[in-house]
């Protein structure tokens, strides 16, 4: 698979970083919504490791962006954009971070949780058979279970959603061997609080963008980045969950409070 997708015309001005991990293509419609104005980059990330992803971030915004370019990182996205600004502070001109994970492990234990709560019986015994398969080291086709697993999350994570089409989800394939192999080095650089103290490194603006409905807390962004990053702010969405895009109450706002941070 291509790691990377280019929308709009030189110079590539700002890079649309997608979640999972492992959920490439869910930033094409926001990538696209912008290209009218200036030149978009939508990686796509293939490393397994979480080093790797910067590294791909790295080497794909080095070659093709016109530096220092903003990131528009969502979910997980937003983490791996962070952590690049950290790493390679000169490289970043801003930092917008939609549906963060939390910063701090205290506010990360009630997110499944929450999850579970808005789904049907049914489509929590769902969620558990996918959790069995994929921690079954001899299952088959674990990347079917994933995208299902991924589906019923969605349907936790969303408060109002536009009807599903293009214009709202393209995620190329779920790969599960990605998030497996960086999702727990990032799940521990958070609980150890390497990941908030990373923060201290930014020197860019950072802008957080979330959804009131969104089971990861808004608090979990808020006040621990607050106090970590000089130029901070925050932006809270009503009637918005997970991905702001997608949702028909806040869609228009999100991307109104978008373009003004890219002004």
């Amino acid at each position: 698979m291509q790691n990377l997708r280019k929308h709009g015309q030189s110079p590539y001005i700002i890079a649309a970083i997608h979640g999972g991990p492992g959920a490439p293509g869910e930033m094409a419609p926001v990538a696209r919504e912008l290209e009218s104005t200036c030149g978009v980059l939508e990686p796509l990330q293939t490393a397994t490791s979480l080093q790797g992803q910067v590294d791909e971030l790295n080497d794909v915004l080095t070659k093709h962006g016109d530096l220092p370019i903003t990131l528009i990182g969502y979910s997980w996205g937003a983490w791996l954009s962070y952590i690049l600004a950290a790493k390679h502070p000169d490289m970043v001109m801003k930092l917008i971070l939609v549906g963060s994970g939390p910063f701090e492990e205290k506010y990360a234990a009630g997110i499944m949780r929450a999850r579970l709560d808005r789904l049907s019986d049914q489509d929590k015994a769902r969620v558990v058979s996918a959790l069995e398969i994929l921690d079954d080291p001899d299952a088959e086709d674990k990347n079917s279970s994933f995208a299902q697993f991924g589906e019923l999350l969605s349907k936790a994570d969303v408060f109002n959603s536009i009807v599903e089409d293009s214009a709202v989800s393209e995620t190329i394939d779920c790969q599960v061997e990605v998030f497996m192999g960086v999702w727990e080095s990032a799940a521990e650089l958070r609980r150890s609080g390497k990941l908030l103290e990373m923060g201290k490194q930014i020197k860019c603006p950072v802008t957080a963008i979330h959804g009131d409905y969104d089971p990861h807390p808004a608090e979990g962004v808020k006040k621990p980045l607050a106090r970590i990053i000089k130029d901070f702010q925050f932006h809270l969405l009503e009637k918005c969950g997970h991905k702001p895009w997608a949702e028909q109450y806040a869609r228009d706002r999100f991307y109104e409070i978008l373009r003004k941070e890219l002004d």
